[in-house]
C-alpha cells in the first residue's frame, strides 16, 4: 500500500511483521427456542445467527484499474492507476502535470516509494524496503478486522465489504500505555469478490507529506487482467 513519506528510521518499525491487526470476531449467535412449532423454531434460529464474517482482503497477483488519489485536506484530486503484474505491483497517481505525483511499488520482494511532485516537498529520492513483497501483503490483511457491509453511494454503486488495518507502535498489552497509532486504513473490497479493491483511505504516518496524513484512493474500474508494472529509473540499483 501507500508508505510515501515515511523516514528511514520509522519505516521498519513501521513494516515489522507486514501490519498489526485484529480479526473481529462475530456476535454469539442466541439461543433458539427449545419448544414450538418446529417450522418456527426453524426460522427463528436461522433469523439468530449471525451473518457469517467474509474473507478478508486478498490483492491478486495480476489486476488493472483506475481512479482517482484525493487528498481532502489539500483540495488535491488527481488520476491514478494501480496495476499488478505476476505478484509485482504498481500505484501511480498525478503526473508532471499534477500538483502530486508519486509512485508506490512491490517489485522483485522490495517496497519502493518515489515521490515526483508534493507540495512544499524538496526530497525526492527513492526509498527501498527489502523483504516486502505481496504474499506479505495478503498476510498482513487475513488479521484484519471486518466493519460490516456498506454501499458506496457513486455512479454506479458498490456494495462492498469494509475491512481495517493498523500498525500502532509499541505493541503492548490492553491497559493505559502510550501508543502511536503509525498507520490506519479503510480497505472497501467488493462484497463477491474480495479481490476487488474499490476504496482505500489511509491515515497515519505513512501519509508524512499530508498535513491531516490522510488520503483516500477511488477506483473507477478494477479487472483482472495483468497490468504493467514498471520500476523508476531513479529506483534502479548502480549497474
Amino acid at each position: 500500500m501507500g508508505w510515501r513519506g515515511v523516514r528511514p528510521t520509522a519505516a521498519p518499525a513501521a513494516l515489522a511483521g507486514v501490519i498489526a491487526l485484529v480479526l473481529a470476531a462475530p456476535p454469539p449467535a442466541g439461543a433458539a427456542p427449545r419448544t414450538g412449532n418446529p417450522v418456527a423454531m426453524r426460522t427463528a434460529a436461522a433469523q439468530q445467527q449471525p451473518t457469517p464474517t467474509p474473507p478478508p482482503p486478498r490483492l491478486p497477483r495480476d489486476f488493472r484499474g483506475k481512479g482517482k488519489w484525493i487528498v481532502r485536506d489539500l483540495d488535491i484530486t488527481v488520476p491514478f492507476t494501480w496495476e499488478g503484474r505476476d505478484g509485482d505491483s504498481q500505484m501511480t497517481a498525478g503526473g508532471p502535470q499534477y500538483p502530486i505525483w508519486f509512485t508506490n511499488l512491490i517489485h522483485h520482494g522490495t517496497l519502493y516509494t518515489l515521490t515526483y511532485k508534493w507540495p512544499g516537498l524538496d526530497e525526492h529520492s527513492c526509498s527501498r524496503i527489502p523483504g516486502f513483497s505481496l504474499e506479505d501483503l495478503n498476510q498482513g490483511f487475513e488479521n484484519a478486522r471486518f466493519v460490516g457491509r456498506e454501499t458506496l453511494r457513486r455512479t454506479p454503486q458498490r456494495h462492498v465489504n469494509h475491512w481495517r488495518v493498523g500498525v500502532v507502535f509499541p505493541q503492548l498489552p490492553p491497559g493505559n500505555h502510550p501508543r502511536v497509532p503509525l498507520a490506519l486504513g479503510d480497505i472497501y473490497v467488493d462484497e463477491n469478490d474480495r479481490g476487488t479493491f474499490w476504496q482505500v483511505l489511509q491515515f497515519g504516518v505513512q501519509n508524512l507529506y499530508d498535513p491531516e496524513l490522510d488520503e483516500w484512493l477511488v477506483m473507477d474500474t478494477f479487472e483482472h487482467r495483468p497490468g504493467t508494472v514498471t520500476l523508476p529509473r531513479r529506483c534502479e540499483p548502480p549497474r
